[in-house]
Protein backbone atom coordinates (compact mmCIF):
# COMPACT_ATOMS: atom_id res chain seq x y z
CA UNK A 1 0.00 0.00 0.00
CA UNK A 2 1.23 3.65 -0.78
CA UNK A 3 1.90 6.65 1.68
CA UNK A 4 -1.16 7.75 -0.38
CA UNK A 5 -3.96 4.70 0.30
CA UNK A 6 -3.61 3.56 -2.91
CA UNK A 7 -2.29 0.28 -4.46
CA UNK A 8 0.83 -0.46 -5.65
CA UNK A 9 2.18 -3.03 -8.33
CA UNK A 10 3.74 -4.96 -5.07
CA UNK A 11 0.56 -5.64 -3.28
CA UNK A 12 -0.74 -7.14 -6.22
CA UNK A 13 1.39 -10.01 -6.50
CA UNK A 14 1.59 -10.80 -2.39
CA UNK A 15 0.86 -14.44 -1.76
CA UNK A 16 1.18 -15.40 -5.27
CA UNK A 17 4.75 -17.69 -4.03
CA UNK A 18 1.96 -19.69 -1.37
CA UNK A 19 0.40 -21.73 -4.29
CA UNK A 20 3.50 -22.18 -6.21
CA UNK A 21 5.46 -23.89 -2.90
CA UNK A 22 2.36 -25.72 -2.19
CA UNK A 23 2.64 -27.64 -5.58
CA UNK A 24 6.26 -27.83 -5.19
CA UNK A 25 6.20 -29.68 -1.95
CA UNK A 26 2.74 -32.11 -3.37
CA UNK A 27 5.25 -32.95 -6.41
CA UNK A 28 7.88 -33.68 -3.70
CA UNK A 29 5.75 -36.21 -1.69
CA UNK A 30 3.97 -38.14 -4.65
CA UNK A 31 7.68 -38.70 -6.09
CA UNK A 32 9.04 -40.19 -2.43
CA UNK A 33 5.78 -42.27 -1.83
CA UNK A 34 6.50 -43.33 -5.69
CA UNK A 35 9.62 -44.59 -5.08
CA UNK A 36 8.86 -46.22 -1.81
CA UNK A 37 5.54 -48.02 -3.59
CA UNK A 38 8.49 -48.91 -6.64
CA UNK A 39 10.53 -50.31 -4.39
CA UNK A 40 8.31 -52.46 -1.71
CA UNK A 41 7.09 -53.99 -5.69
CA UNK A 42 10.17 -54.67 -6.71
CA UNK A 43 11.53 -56.38 -3.08
CA UNK A 44 7.66 -58.35 -3.83
CA UNK A 45 8.77 -59.26 -7.34
CA UNK A 46 12.56 -60.53 -6.03
CA UNK A 47 11.19 -62.58 -3.13
CA UNK A 48 8.16 -64.17 -5.61
CA UNK A 49 11.12 -65.13 -7.95
CA UNK A 50 13.26 -66.26 -5.26
CA UNK A 51 10.13 -68.97 -3.86
CA UNK A 52 9.81 -69.97 -7.30
CA UNK A 53 13.62 -70.55 -8.19
CA UNK A 54 13.97 -72.49 -5.60
CA UNK A 55 10.64 -74.73 -6.40
CA UNK A 56 12.03 -75.29 -10.21
CA UNK A 57 14.97 -76.41 -7.98
CA UNK A 58 13.48 -78.72 -6.29
CA UNK A 59 11.35 -80.50 -8.76
CA UNK A 60 14.10 -80.30 -11.01
CA UNK A 61 15.76 -82.73 -8.48
CA UNK A 62 13.18 -85.26 -8.28
CA UNK A 63 13.68 -87.94 -11.22
CA UNK A 64 10.48 -90.24 -12.32
CA UNK A 65 11.69 -93.06 -10.87
CA UNK A 66 9.33 -95.27 -12.85
CA UNK A 67 11.49 -93.99 -16.12
CA UNK A 68 15.13 -94.17 -14.45
CA UNK A 69 14.69 -98.19 -13.61
CA UNK A 70 12.97 -98.69 -16.63
CA UNK A 71 15.24 -97.24 -19.09
CA UNK A 72 18.09 -95.62 -17.02
CA UNK A 73 19.71 -92.00 -17.20
CA UNK A 74 20.85 -90.41 -19.90
CA UNK A 75 22.51 -86.76 -19.98
CA UNK A 76 19.48 -85.79 -17.71
CA UNK A 77 17.30 -86.69 -15.35
CA UNK A 78 13.68 -87.58 -16.47
CA UNK A 79 11.24 -85.42 -15.39
CA UNK A 80 7.40 -86.06 -15.25
CA UNK A 81 4.57 -83.56 -14.53
CA UNK A 82 3.22 -85.26 -11.25
CA UNK A 83 6.72 -86.06 -9.64
CA UNK A 84 7.58 -81.98 -10.47
CA UNK A 85 4.20 -80.71 -8.93
CA UNK A 86 4.52 -83.20 -6.26
CA UNK A 87 8.38 -81.64 -5.60
CA UNK A 88 7.03 -78.01 -6.06
CA UNK A 89 4.38 -79.19 -3.26
CA UNK A 90 6.28 -80.28 -0.74
CA UNK A 91 9.13 -76.90 -1.34
CA UNK A 92 5.76 -75.18 -1.00
CA UNK A 93 4.51 -76.12 2.03
CA UNK A 94 7.62 -75.64 4.01
CA UNK A 95 8.47 -72.56 2.67
CA UNK A 96 8.95 -68.86 3.86
CA UNK A 97 5.85 -67.28 2.11
CA UNK A 98 2.96 -68.45 0.69
CA UNK A 99 1.45 -67.77 -2.85
CA UNK A 100 -2.01 -67.61 -4.63
CA UNK A 101 -1.29 -69.27 -7.65
CA UNK A 102 1.61 -71.28 -8.91
CA UNK A 103 1.74 -74.16 -11.98
CA UNK A 104 4.24 -76.51 -13.33
CA UNK A 105 5.05 -77.38 -17.03
CA UNK A 106 8.10 -80.00 -17.97
CA UNK A 107 9.06 -81.39 -21.05
CA UNK A 108 10.90 -84.71 -19.35
CA UNK A 109 14.32 -82.68 -19.22
CA UNK A 110 13.32 -79.08 -17.99
CA UNK A 111 10.85 -78.06 -15.60
CA UNK A 112 9.07 -74.85 -15.37
CA UNK A 113 7.33 -73.28 -12.86
CA UNK A 114 5.07 -70.01 -12.93
CA UNK A 115 4.52 -68.60 -9.49
CA UNK A 116 1.82 -65.81 -9.10
CA UNK A 117 1.24 -63.70 -5.53
CA UNK A 118 -0.98 -61.01 -4.91
CA UNK A 119 0.79 -58.33 -2.25
CA UNK A 120 -0.45 -55.17 -0.74
CA UNK A 121 2.44 -52.61 -1.35
CA UNK A 122 3.04 -49.30 0.64
CA UNK A 123 1.04 -46.28 -0.72
CA UNK A 124 -1.20 -49.14 -2.92
CA UNK A 125 -4.28 -46.72 -1.75
CA UNK A 126 -2.59 -43.95 -3.36
CA UNK A 127 -1.26 -45.31 -7.10
CA UNK A 128 -3.70 -48.75 -7.14
CA UNK A 129 -6.56 -47.91 -5.98
CA UNK A 130 -6.30 -50.02 -3.33
CA UNK A 131 -6.38 -52.85 -5.51
CA UNK A 132 -3.15 -55.66 -4.91
CA UNK A 133 -0.30 -55.65 -7.00
CA UNK A 134 -0.05 -58.50 -8.89
CA UNK A 135 3.51 -60.51 -9.09
CA UNK A 136 4.73 -63.37 -11.09
CA UNK A 137 7.49 -65.12 -11.76
CA UNK A 138 8.75 -68.11 -13.95
CA UNK A 139 11.67 -70.11 -13.52
CA UNK A 140 13.35 -73.12 -15.68
CA UNK A 141 15.50 -75.67 -14.21
CA UNK A 142 16.99 -78.84 -15.60
CA UNK A 143 19.37 -81.95 -13.74
CA UNK A 144 22.21 -82.78 -16.34
CA UNK A 145 24.37 -86.25 -15.25
CA UNK A 146 27.60 -86.73 -15.55
CA UNK A 147 27.92 -89.30 -18.81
Amino acid sequence: MRADGGVSERDGERGSTLPFVLVCWLVAALMVFGAIAASDAFLEQQEVQSICDGAALAAADRADEEVVYTAGVGAHLPLSRTTAQAAVADQLAGGRAALDAWSVDTDGVEVTVRCTRYADIAFGWLFLGGEPLERTAVASARAPTIP
